[in-house]
């Protein structure tokens, strides 16, 4: 039961559901932070054992590795993940986890944004949210619906108790689909080793865009990543007094800011001399590290002379809750060189103004492509707005 969690609450308390689950034996958990679960994500880093709870690169690697701890327990394991992360959980869960290959079952929590009867959200998350339902048919995965409400204890019993049913019948993944203000507050407690020594360093991941946009012409393109990054370059370039024209950012679609910026230099007359530069993240670099080689392997057959790499790393899913990432432990920088990128800091990231402004300019003049990490603290301004004009606007002026 879903002891401590009245049914007269509006919401889920976290410890209530994480007690419930690991009552049920679900007690590994592995996935990508989301949103409408940084509650619950919070809460499980802070509680579950170490060895546990894995926060993976991509939502297919945290299925796999689910599927993996089946099979060494016999247990069920769980998932947890944004709806936008539906599609890279295809794969492994038609041609490993479903009932006609391999029968492995999980429990998915799955964030709903774009929910189409909730709030409105983002223009990425709407088609998403409107098939989500579809989507998960379409994978032959059950589901059932969480949301707020003064029976939502009970709702939330009876799906756990009908995915236990299905697990015990059918031996494949169910779903939990979680709409918006489904759970309690839970502020992240346990903050690791190196988000304490980030909180030392000079700059914020804004204060780091800012000096990096100094640097770039006006001719030149910037291909921002997912979340906090693009919503970050709009707002300095509206406290510029700059055009937007020449910045793509990618609202959606994590982890492939860099395959999007190499497809436009690609694509570039040739003599064109004009840069094309990659503002991502660690979360987002991570995601789909395998860019990174297919990149230099373009620019050791003359291509992509023009593509500048730049990841602004601060160890975390910040859009996301702040939940850690392996990206400082990672090593992006040695992991760029070892790809083939040529790296103009190859000792590692810079840390201050002074030294991006100095890194900059070597990249500027560096042949691509080439990369740069920027190490900058956690964290956004709380006024933070988001880009005011929509994704096919930004697409048809860049």
């Amino acid at each position: 039961m879903l002891r401590g969690t009245p049914l007269a609450f509006a919401k889920l308390a976290p410890a209530a559901f994480y007690n419930s689950l690991v009552e049920r034996k679900h007690d590994a958990f592995f996935g990508v932070p989301d949103s409408l679960l940084k509650d619950l994500c919070a809460y499980i880093t802070d509680n579950a054992p170490r060895d546990r709870h894995v926060i993976t690169a991509n939502e297919g690697n945290a299925v796999a590795m689910a599927a993996g701890y089946h099979m060494s327990t016999g247990k069920v394991p769980v998932v947890y993940l944004q709806n936008s992360g539906i599609g890279n959980t295809v794969n492994p869960l038609l041609s490993l986890t479903h009932a006609e290959v391999c029968k492995i079952p999980m429990l998915m929590l799955v964030g709903w944004r774009g929910d189409p009867q909730g709030k409105k959200d983002e223009p990425q998350h709407v088609a998403q949210g409107r098939l989500m339902p579809e989507a998960l048919a379409a994978c032959e995965v059950p589901y059932s619906v969480l949301e707020a409400g003064d029976d939502v204890a009970k709702v939330t019993d009876a799906a756990l108790a009908k995915a236990a049913a299905h697990f015990a019948e059918h031996g494949t993944p169910y779903a939990l689909l979680i709409k918006r203000d489904t759970f309690d507050k839970h502020k992240l407690a346990n903050i690791n080793e190196q988000h304490k020594k980030n909180a030392a360093l000079e700059m914020s991941r804004e204060e780091a865009i800012d000096a990096l946009l100094d640097c770039v012409a006006e001719k030149d393109f910037i291909v921002s990543t997912t979340g906090m990054p693009s919503r970050e370059v709009f707002e300095c370039r509206v406290k510029r007094g700059q055009s937007h024209d020449r910045d793509f950012l990618t609202v959606g679609c994590m982890g492939h800011a860099s395959s999007i910026a190499a497809g436009v230099a690609l694509g570039m007359p040739k003599g064109d001399a004009r840069t094309v530069y990659v503002v991502d993240g660690d979360g987002a670099a991570l995601m789909h590290l395998g860019a990174m080689p297919v990149n230099a392997g373009l620019g050791r057959e003359g291509s992509l002379k023009n593509l500048k790499h730049v990841v602004v790393n601060n160890a975390a899913h910040d859009s996301v809750g702040g939940q850690p990432t392996v990206g400082m432990g990672a090593n992006l920088t040695a992991t760029a060189a070892a790809a083939g990128y040529k790296c103009v800091r190859p000792e590692g990231g810079v840390a201050t103004k002074a030294a991006l402004a100095a890194a900059m300019a070597d990249l500027k003049a560096a042949e691509g492509p080439a990369f740069l990490e920027v190490h900058v603290r956690t964290g956004n301004r709380a006024d933070l707005g988001r880009p005011t004009r929509t994704p096919e606007t930004n697409k048809t002026s860049f």
